[in-house]
């Protein structure tokens, strides 16, 4: 299978490796704007043809799928001509700018009967593979709430904002370890260094069921901070990236209610049990996301991530902006296509 890559930044030479080191995979072409970035390609894999003109991709028969890691403003218009030359396409995350432009992929897809598939990395850790298999197990219980955690100093974005960039990851987690589809969204930040760009924000999603989910991200922590916190009715887990062994933790911790007092007080009872830290698979995930596309291409399967899951967390992203401009203002979310998630995804 013949691959081009467009975008050699910052994502680009991580995807580049992996799909250079995939079964069955060549690495055609690669294309970037910058003569810097080309030279560093070149050098670094020599076999690999290397220019600045994407149309070079675009156009070349001999190429089977499209890998993107550009600007989110190029998602569209590039990944639509790639499927409308009859290319498999991989697009890294967030899918697109609006909701619209993602639709009208996942439509063009279809028709052409070609793979649409979108970089969410951490969907494909071992660690979030692990922690679905906990919850479809029953093990937390009735799901109350997220809670998220993504703050660092940098590496500073100007074509999006913080909740674009980093929220992005944590949607992704939330919207496939968790079935129920959010109702509302409601969003806040501020921009402290380039006017109209939130570096610091605050998301929350509303769910029919009580569940709730916050966000945190920022660009301006000291500190670099990675977490997710899932809490249950019987247990809650942690998922800490940023720990280089025991990435996950089950808590058996909780709280029951033993009686109530009149309708105004609970006598409420804390339950203290084990910690453990189940073993997890530690192969890189963008390893296993590439040959999972391969997989999905040469088998007609549907991508764990694919235009819907893509979909899904631009269409939250969206609506956390229309919040965000209007003072964190309850924003409803439609459903659309996001209801329409194959069951074939596993």
């Amino acid at each position: 299978m013949k691959v081009g890559l467009i975008g050699y930044g910052y994502w680009g030479p991580n995807l580049l490796r992996n799909l250079h080191e995939t079964n069955g995979v060549e690495v055609k072409r690669c294309v970037d704007l910058s003569p810097e970035r080309r030279t560093a390609a070149s050098k670094r894999y020599p076999s690999v043809e290397v220019s600045g003109d994407a149309d070079e991709i675009l156009s070349d028969p001999q190429i089977d799928a499209v890998v993107l890691a550009t600007p989110v403003f190029t998602h569209h218009a590039l990944a639509k001509r790639a499927l409308q030359a009859g290319k498999h396409v991989f697009v890294e995350k967030p899918m697109t700018r609006t909701v619209e432009e993602a639709e009208e992929l996942i439509g063009l897809a279809e028709r052409k009967g070609l793979t649409l598939m979108v970089d969410h990395t951490f969907i494909y850790t071992g660690a979030v593979r692990r922690m679905k298999e906990i919850i479809e197990a029953g093990d937390l219980g009735e799901l109350y709430y997220f809670d998220s955690v993504r703050v660092n100093l940098g590496p500073w974005r100007h074509d999006i904002d913080v909740i674009w960039d980093l929220a992005a990851h944590d949607l992704s987690i939330l919207t496939y370890l968790v079935p129920d589809k959010p109702q509302s969204v409601s969003a806040e930040g501020s921009d402290h260094i380039e006017p109209g760009l939130v570096d610091v924000a605050y998301l929350t999603l509303h769910f029919a069921n009580n569940f709730i989910a916050n966000f945190h991200v920022n660009w301006l922590s000291p500190v670099k901070v990675r977490q997710n916190l899932i809490g249950g009715s019987r247990r809650m887990v942690v998922y800490d990236d940023m720990e280089l062994t025991e990435k996950v933790r089950v808590y058996d911790r909780g709280i029951q209610v033993k009686s109530q007092e009149g309708i105004y007080k609970a006598l409420v009872d804390y339950r203290m049990g084990d910690v453990w830290s189940p073993k997890i698979d530690m192969r890189e995930a963008l390893s296993l996301e590439c040959e999972h596309f391969v997989d999905c291409i040469r088998n007609s399967k549907v991508p764990r991530s694919d235009g819907v899951a893509g979909l899904a967390v631009v269409r939250i992203l969206e609506a956390a902006s229309i919040s965000l401009a209007n003072n964190g203002a309850r924003v409803v979310l439609s459903r659309g296509l996001q209801s329409d998630a194959s069951s074939a995804r596993s």
